[in-house]
């Protein structure tokens, strides 16, 4: 379940973050309303994550996947380009969470 909470946690950081530049400042009334709702949303979701699993896990893996995610978005739907070094930066990125969660209890 608690995994389940941190997808969602994700999802809502990863939509927020994405509708940043909709928001023009935050002079824009219904993006800038969705951005805040998505960040609170996620905290919250993130907070109760964090009541059951580590949290430098749980935040390593809300990090990387949010951070991940958004570059994707970037790219993919916002004309965004990435460059090689950026690919080698996110692929870093996800295997310290892997190294993180292979590591356990020690990681903590």
């Amino acid at each position: 379940m608690a995994y389940l909470l941190l997808a969602c946690a994700i999802a809502c950081e990863v939509v927020a973050t994405s509708l940043l530049p909709r928001t023009a400042g935050f002079t824009v009334l219904w993006p800038s309303v969705a951005v805040l709702i998505g960040y609170a949303a996620s905290f919250i979701l993130l907070s109760r994550v964090v009541a059951s699993l580590p949290v430098a896990v749980t935040y390593a893996i809300w990090s990387a996947a949010g951070t991940a995610a958004v570059a994707a978005i970037g790219a993919v739907f916002l004309g965004q380009s990435l460059s090689a070094w950026q690919i080698a930066g996110l692929a870093l990125v996800i295997g310290g969470v892997v190294l993180l969660q292979l590591g356990g209890s020690a990681a903590v």
